[in-house]
């Protein structure tokens, strides 16, 4: 029991070290001796345990590729809510996870757009859940339509408007930075004030009833 958990502790080091790595150098940059360091292992001890540098990779942009997938399916609300409830709920739980996977946007553009194979899995991860969800979420926009509380808006619209609301802030915060002002408790101040903003935005594109 205790060899399994130690090999557990070391290889969730290694996972860890390596995404820091990767997220800060990408995988063209990231070099397998400073993981090895970052981990307290040694260059032999992580190749026993992941053998190359891509095996590492993949198990580093599975994760990645499973939160996207959740950034995807967060963004819709919970279904069973009324309409204004789940547009706010989506959109703030959507932003809270990028928020708290500030690298997950570059990290999609620079290792995920660049190369038509992992966009490619990342594009039918990413079906399988809209073909799931946008069928119920347009029969809810349409019926919300229909009873004069909303203007008809198209599901898959709806969804590109929170995504692009949201991960803008995030993705260039490091160049917005000078302009929100002081350092300590800037960034947080910036993104609550965002993401307050972009569910408003969202609201008033679509709800007929006002706020209460």
């Amino acid at each position: 029991m205790a060899e399994h958990t130690h090999h557990t502790n070391t290889e969730q080091a290694i996972l860890e070290a390596a995404e820091r790595e990767f997220l800060a150098k990408g995988f063209e940059g990231a070099r397998t001796t400073t993981i090895a360091r970052a981990a307290g292992v040694t260059h032999a001890m992580l190749h026993y345990y992941f053998r190359t540098k891509e095996k590492i990779f993949e198990r580093i942009l599975d994760e990645k590729m499973r939160l996207i997938g959740e950034s995807v399916l967060t963004a819709f609300g919970q279904p069973g809510l009324p309409l204004p409830e789940r547009l706010r709920q989506g959109i703030e739980n959507h932003f809270d996870l990028l928020a708290a996977q500030a690298d997950l946007p570059r990290f999609v553009v620079t290792e995920v757009f660049s190369h038509p194979e992992r966009c490619e899995v990342m594009r039918q991860r990413i079906r399988r859940i809209l073909d799931r969800l946008l069928v119920d979420l347009q029969r809810e926009l349409d019926e919300a339509a229909a009873r004069g509380e909303a203007d008809p808006v198209d599901a898959l619209t709806l969804l590109l408007d929170i995504i692009s609301l949201n991960v803008f802030p995030i993705l260039a915060y490091p160049l917005l930075a000078p302009l929100v002002g002081d350092p300590e408790g800037g960034r947080d101040r910036f993104f609550a004030m965002r993401k307050a903003e972009n569910v408003a935005a969202i609201r008033k594109r679509i709800l007929k009833i006002p706020e209460r």
